[in-house]
């Protein structure tokens, strides 16, 4: 349930050996592991094209306008950890810019995932502070009303506990419940181990019609080939 005016100072993380073999995989790879869950809309973009960010949820929930509990939550932020920002309805102000991403690395966050916006990007990208956000708008906020941090958030759709694990690239953005890091890692590596096989039978010419043995199934649909 979400909560307003409460700051949650524990949390239970996703071990760190799970989001380190996390880390090793794409959004795609880890989205089909788990089974196609977790996503995050496709509206969530890196604010520049070599942003990745693997780490675990810090969350925030935002009142519109209002960028507040952004620095509430850079108090709870520890090496590792991504800040993950959601709002109480949709706002695309510039909630987010260079200062706050000083004030996060210097806590040792990770970056940044926010359904909201983001400003001086061109400062964020000198500094290699990865940050996926709704959209990129210069337009201020304020400072004057209560959210949360550490508690339950649906950002772009996706729900986000504290301590979860959230990886982002140029695919979109993942959430990986903590509680499944280790079984979805191996999983992503079980999909990947196999793509690797696959992808070698394409580059040799093998057809993905063999390879996935469709020739039957597209008879069976009535496709036919006519010379």
């Amino acid at each position: 349930m979400q909560e307003l005016g409460v700051v949650h100072r524990t949390i239970t993380r996703a071990d760190k050996a799970d989001v380190k073999a996390l880390s090793a995989f794409g959004v795609s790879t880890i989205h089909e592991a788990m089974g196609r869950l977790g996503l995050m809309r496709p509206y969530i973009r890196p604010v520049y094209p070599e942003a990745k960010v693997c780490g675990t949820a810090v969350t925030v929930l935002l009142q519109p306008g209002d960028n507040w509990m952004l620095h509430v939550a850079a108090e709870q932020v520890q090496p590792g950890d991504v800040v993950v920002a959601a709002c109480t309805t949709e706002c695309e102000d510039g909630f987010f810019g260079d200062l706050l991403a000083t004030s996060l690395r210097a806590q040792g966050a990770e970056g940044l995932i926010i359904d909201g916006g983001c400003r001086d990007v061109e400062t964020l990208q000198e500094m290699d502070f990865p940050v996926f956000s709704r959209a990129i708008n210069s337009k201020g906020t304020v400072k004057a009303t209560v959210g949360s941090v550490n508690v339950p958030v649906v950002c772009a759709n996706a729900l986000v506990n504290p301590g979860d694990v959230v990886i982002g690239d140029v695919d979109g953005v993942v959430v990986v419940p903590a509680a499944r890091a280790a079984e979805v890692a191996a999983a992503a590596r079980a999909r990947e181990d196999n793509e690797v096989a696959k992808r070698q039978r394409l580059a040799a010419g093998e057809l993905g019609l063999d390879i996935y043995s469709m020739r039957d199934r597209l008879t069976a649909a009535g496709l036919r080939y006519i010379d």
